[in-house]
């Protein structure tokens, strides 16, 4: 059994004590052209090297795209290549938490 808590996010595996945590906040992006915000629930990784935004959530939420000269394969904390696409394009927001 899996339970789950909203806000600062705590997952307890309750069949094998085994237990997961996960940190997630609240921010605001704002968009530069528009200054339009959207609040969103994120997810805090202390050991990532780089903010991170889907290019689907970019896009429905109405954030310029914009493409970079060289796609960024992004690696997995033990070495290994990630499954989804490599980053292909970069979003100009400002971020207030």
């Amino acid at each position: 059994m899996l339970s789950r808590v909203v806000g600062n996010t705590f997952y307890c595996n309750q069949d094998n004590r085994d237990m997961l945590r996960e940190v997630t906040i609240k921010i605001r992006l704002e968009r530069i052209d528009t200054q339009e915000e959207v609040i969103v629930e994120v997810l805090l990784d202390s050991g990532a090297t780089e903010l991170v935004i889907s290019s689907e959530f970019s896009r429905k939420q109405g954030f310029k795209l914009k493409k970079i000269e060289r796609s960024i394969y992004v690696r997995n904390v033990d070495g290994t290549f990630n499954k989804e696409r490599p980053i292909e394009n970069t979003v100009e927001v400002n971020i207030y938490y």
